[in-house]
């Protein structure tokens, strides 16, 4: 089968494979209809983190077709049309019970990789993976794409707004235009907000913020980004505040952006490896967030306000290209000439 595989720093490519088969009893063995590239992807193939050369590439979000199941499978059977999380956990254990599946506690090996392939080895699937009613053929492309959002993305700006307890009538900040940042506007409206601020220096992704939902632009970054939040909600800050980037200026962002007692839900996977928490102490901040709880969200509301029509984060999604043109993805995003690449397959 064919399978994305990490060269080196600027290069991915594909190479044939052997196609997985089930090596434990709760293993799921999916054919990918379709991917995509995560910013996370990005950061070895911009050289930003050690990665073997020719080694597995790190794609984790897929939409699929179940092929075979291990014996200790019960809920998905082959045939079924499923979302593949990045996260895989158990639904049984305190913190899946809690509603943070993203650290579940019965599973070590509890995140997706090499998904940028035909065919995936889905491990520890019973509880993990999220049905889809039919078959991908009885929907349009537009839905496909938001369905493949509830991999990831969909459900990782979600998890920003449900850990900074957005609520109706809040004014919320949003710090990060990526596909995430994007997701997480739409969460914010979903959980009632009055008032989405979006912070973007992008035409594209403001309009695309706006659409979802976002009330105010701010294209500024740093103090001056800032001094607009604090013009925009009569200097108090805002409610809540979703930090969808990971760097040391986005946290601190976020921190600055919030007014006294609120909630910072942080989604960014962080990038440096200290954070000063001085600031957030006098402030009395209160940070929250870490991986999403995408099956959790996708049983409980995601899945279905997809499928009602309510939401459509799919159009984050603005280039398409097949799963030989892989590092013509890698590109388009490394370049900004696309705010997400979906990846077909055949």
């Amino acid at each position: 089968m064919k399978s994305a595989v990490f060269m080196q720093p600027g290069k991915v490519t594909i190479e044939d494979i052997a196609k997985p088969t089930v090596q434990a009893d709760d293993d799921v063995i999916i054919h990918v209809v379709r991917t995509c590239v995560c910013g996370s992807d990005l950061w070895a193939y911009r050289g930003l983190e050690d990665k073997a050369a020719h080694s597995e590439n790190s794609g984790h979000e897929a939409i699929g077709i179940v092929e075979s199941v291990g014996s200790a499978i019960t809920t998905v059977q082959p045939g079924d049309f499923v979302i593949a999380p990045f996260t895989h956990g158990c639904g049984h254990c305190a913190a899946c019970l809690a509603g943070f599946d993203g650290d579940c506690q019965n599973h070590q090996d509890n995140f997706s990789n090499g998904v940028q392939a035909e065919y995936i080895r889905f491990q520890h699937g019973d509880w993990a993976l999220v049905k889809v009613p039919g078959q991908p053929a009885d929907y349009s492309d537009a839905m496909l794409n938001s369905l493949l959002s509830l991999a990831d993305v969909m459900a990782t700006g979600y998890h920003a707004a449900r850990v900074a307890n957005v609520k109706t009538g809040d004014t919320v900040v949003v710090v990060g235009d990526g596909a995430v940042g994007l997701c997480g506007v739409i969460a914010a409206k979903l959980r009632g907000a009055k008032r989405i601020i979006a912070m973007s220096r992008h035409a594209d992704r403001q309009a695309l913020a706006r659409d979802f939902g976002a009330t105010d632009i701010i294209a500024e970054r740093g103090d001056e980004a800032i001094e607009k939040v604090m013009a925009l909600t009569n200097q108090a800050g805002a409610d809540a505040v979703l930090e969808c980037v990971g760097t040391e200026l986005s946290n601190e962002t976020a921190m600055k952006a919030a007014r006294p007692g609120a909630i910072v839900g942080r989604v960014g996977l962080p990038h440096e490896p200290k954070m000063d928490m001085t600031a957030s102490f006098y402030n009395n901040t209160i940070i929250a967030g870490g991986p999403a709880s995408v099956t959790t969200y996708d049983k409980q509301l995601l899945l279905k306000a997809v499928l009602d029509g309510d939401i459509q984060p799919g159009k984050v999604f603005t280039k398409r290209f097949t799963l030989d043109e892989i590092d013509d993805a890698y590109q388009a995003m490394t370049k900004r000439e696309a705010i997400k690449a979906l990846i077909t397959i055949d």
